[in-house]
């Protein structure tokens, strides 16, 4: 990429970022420097020393709080943003992220439209100064209602948070690559942000399929939409467990759902093809079963799954990398409450013959998943090297395990022997997007097994994963169950590998801004080598 400007496209990036290799650069008005100490400052960066030294000899809190003090530089002000310790057991490359993303909107509150972001590299985390960048331009997400509501009134001054966002380097070549890095899985998580964090009727179905042609044209992502109206074959006869979820907002065209595949193939010969379902529920009700006591607060971010696999492929079309082939699905569905909603006690058959009885409408999420990661299953016969995954906001017990912030992790057997949990949760400590690794026993298969003779599975039980033992680890199992992938275990003559993700907890708070993961984790588990 070219040294200058990077002028990223509507649904990329927050702002422009330039590289700069002097700290006097003269269209910056704040440095903020992210560092774990000041004594540690090269030899290049002698002149943001002594101001914060100074400092420090009247406020003892300087390497914990940060400050903001003049510097005889053409910006004018430092930002110091200190990580904080990064020698104990349980530090990580995360300090960077936050530290830069307090940074900037500390310069942001202190009137900077052009900050230039300063790290100093710490040997143990080789993407230290990419995960800063990538802490600094969350800190400077637009969300997408804001944007087209200063569009529409004029009002440019929110279009963005500042003009210009300058990155500091020592070697040009470096330094680009950085930028370029972190623009491209930026823009994954930009869309992902967009789709996830958007109100229900924003980013309705129809309109989340209209968003993704928007974000993908002209790229080497293949995009095709699926929906009742254009299709020969109904959902009920293709995806029965979705078209299920659907019934009650069938009836609203709005809210009809869409299904949303992408294709990216990358250059070179392919050596693993890497094939997402993402659920993406666009507000959850909790159907029949309705969600009560004030809890339906929030659901429209149910879709954060797929929104972060859609995110992926922007990234994916933005990095171009080499050797790889991924599909993905977007299960674009609302699950409303009407006259023609699903109910507990039905029993349906999935698109892999298996008979589903339905224990709780509020357990959507498998079952709009669960029919096309039996499409995945079926057209892994004819791919390179594959592996299935899900992903998806799926259960808050998967929060009250692993806590804010971690996402989860699920081998069925193949993938087990192939370690691909264990790959997933290094990739994500890598670039700050953390995992943690659970296992789908016994227990799980058995919980979802018919418990009489007129189904074969159990879809879950009437009470919420969170007061259900085992309560993120059974969806794993039933989603195996459901799409058939139990005929591919370690015992079968065609094993694939598969991973379901639940990332109810990793997905960002509400209120606030979704984080956009696991799309770092997939980046570096799928390409970490081309960053």
């Amino acid at each position: 990429m070219a040294s200058g400007d990077h002028v990223p496209e509507w649904g990329c990036s927050p702002c422009r970022v330039k590289g700069v290799t002097d700290l006097a650069a003269a269209d910056a008005d704040a440095i903020v420097l992210v560092t774990d100490s000041v004594e540690k400052l090269p030899g290049h960066l002698a002149a943001l020393q002594a101001p914060l030294t100074a400092l420090r000899a009247v406020n003892a809190a300087l390497d914990a709080e940060g400050a903001v003090v003049p510097v005889e530089l053409p910006a004018k002000r430092l930002v110091f943003a200190p990580t904080g310790p990064l020698n104990r057991d349980y530090d990580d490359v995360r300090r960077f992220a936050e530290a830069a993303e307090k940074g900037i909107k500390r310069a942001i509150a202190a009137g900077s439209r052009a900050p230039l972001l300063v790290t100093v590299p710490y040997p143990k985390y080789q993407y230290s100064t990419l995960n800063s960048l990538l802490g600094a331009l969350h800190a400077l997400y637009v969300p997408i209602e804001v944007r087209e509501h200063a569009v529409k009134t004029s009002d440019t001054k929110r279009l963005t948070k500042v003009d210009r966002l300058l990155v500091f380097g020592e070697q040009r070549a470096a330094l680009e690559r950085v930028i370029q890095s972190a623009l491209g899985l930026e823009s994954g998580r930009f869309v992902a942000r967009d789709i996830g964090g958007s109100d229900p009727e924003r980013m309705a179905a129809p309109r989340v399929a209209e968003y993704m042609q928007h974000v993908l044209k002209g790229s080497q992502v293949k995009i095709e939409v699926e929906q009742e109206d254009d299709s020969d074959t109904p959902f009920k006869a293709k995806y029965p467990l979705l078209a299920a979820v659907n019934r009650a907002a069938a009836v609203v065209p709005r809210h009809r759902a869409r299904v949303i595949h992408l294709t990216y193939e990358g250059q070179g010969p392919i050596t693993h093809t890497y094939m997402l379902v993402g659920k993406g529920i666009t507000y959850d009700t909790g159907g029949l079963d309705i969600k009560a006591g004030g809890v339906m607060a929030g659901m429209h971010r149910d879709k954060c799954g797929a929104a972060a696999v859609g995110g992926f492929f922007k990234t994916l079309a933005e990095l171009r990398p080499a050797g790889i082939k991924v599909i993905g699905v977007m299960c674009m569905v609302r699950n409303s409450v009407g006259a023609d909603g699903y109910v507990a006690d039905e029993i349906i058959t999935s698109r892999a013959g298996v008979r589903i009885r339905v224990g709780n409408t509020d357990a959507e999420g498998r079952m709009v998943m669960a029919d096309l990661l039996c499409l995945m299953k079926e057209r892994a016969a004819g791919e390179v090297n594959p592996y299935l995954m899900t992903v998806a906001t799926l259960t808050g017990h998967a929060v009250l395990a692993c806590g804010d912030g971690y996402c989860s992790v699920l081998d069925n057997g193949p993938a087990r022997l192939a370690h691909c949990a264990n790959r997933f949760a290094e990739a994500g400590d890598q670039l700050g997007d953390p995992f943690e690794i659970n296992t789908i026993r016994r227990e799980d298969y058995c919980f979802h097994g018919g418990k009489s003779e007129y189904e074969d599975v159990l879809q879950c039980n009437n009470a919420p994963s969170s007061r259900t033992p085992r309560g993120h680890q059974g969806p794993a199992a039933f989603l195996v169950l459901a799409s058939g992938l139990d005929k591919h275990g370690i015992d079968s003559d065609k094993p694939l590998r598969y991973s379901h993700l639940d990332i109810a907890a990793g997905s960002g708070p509400f209120p606030g801004v979704p984080t956009g993961s696991p799309i770092l984790a997939m980046a570096a588990n799928f390409f970490g080598n081309q960053l």
